[in-house]
């Protein structure tokens, strides 16, 4: 069985989702889904700039071109080693952009600072380490309350809505609603490496964590984001999920767009998961 279709039959094994204020499994009689946002991220096309230590391709231009597409929001991911997204790009999309900038930050004094000097529509803290190529899983918000509370009240303070970038378990969820971040954001990183393998097993088992941790969240209060490593094939049972209100997606469009385009990539995301929403 090919990987698509090996996501698509596990699909109606997740576990039964209890529709809001009732015992009953969520159904497409039941419930209207809402459209889901998508956040386009475009570090990578800095990446791609940053190679040559040209000018081109220009991120803000890929951004107003998702944007054209139907992106709902653009992520940009300003590391601390600046190896591709810069402080101008994130002054210039501030600047230009016409829909929501979600800013992604480590939790330090630094980008705090720069946060509160830009003032972005949203702060998604997430871990950073120097060495890794991407991020490598979720913020550890239990064992690092005592750092992040501060940042996040700083932050909050200055009208920028937080979203902490957390693993998919229930206990994680709690921990995000006493810190006071409004959103979270879970890492689809596992699933996506299942889906990769094709492993039936652990895409179920992947999916069944996304969907507890989505429930109980919002269950709290909390708005739900996903986001790492999903494709047009990965995407669509994450999409179905009611509670997760945004998807935040990245590489596999700006991987996509060297053959199509970023405007078509943008728009094939986009139906998948609508498609996803749908099912």
């Amino acid at each position: 069985m090919g990987r698509a279709a090996s996501i698509s039959a596990l699909r109606g094994r997740l576990p039964e989702q209890a529709g809001p204020g009732t015992d009953e499994p969520m159904t497409s009689e039941n419930t209207t889904f809402e459209k889901q946002r998508l956040g386009v991220n475009i570090d990578h096309v800095a990446t791609v700039r940053n190679a040559r230590g040209e000018q081109y391709p220009d991120p803000v231009r890929a951004a107003l071109l998702a944007v054209e597409a139907g992106a709902d929001g653009i992520t940009a991911h300003l590391r601390e080693d600046r190896r591709h997204i810069r402080d101008a790009d994130i002054a210039a999309l501030k600047r230009d952009l016409t829909v929501p900038l979600n800013f992604e930050m480590a939790a330090t004094d630094e980008m705090v600072a720069i946060a509160l000097a830009t003032r972005p529509h949203a702060a998604c803290l997430v871990p950073e380490k120097r060495a890794e190529r991407t991020t490598e899983g979720g913020l550890d918000i239990v064992g690092g309350r005592a750092h992040l509370a501060p940042r996040i009240r700083a932050l909050a303070e200055a009208g920028i809505r937080v979203s902490l970038f957390v693993e998919p378990e229930p206990a994680i969820m709690e921990a995000a609603a006493a810190l006071g971040a409004p959103v979270v954001e879970l890492h689809t990183g596992s699933y996506c490496e299942a889906a990769v393998a094709g492993d039936d097993g652990r895409i179920a088992h992947e999916l069944a964590r996304i969907t507890r941790a989505a429930q109980h969240g919002a269950g709290l209060g909390l708005e739900i984001h996903a986001g790492h490593g999903l494709t047009v094939d990965s995407v669509g049972p994450v999409a179905a999920l009611p509670q997760i209100r945004e998807l935040n997606i990245g590489h596999a469009l700006i991987a996509d767009a060297i053959f199509v385009g970023l405007a078509q990539a943008v728009r094939n995301m986009r139906a998948a998961m609508d498609r996803g929403r749908r099912a």
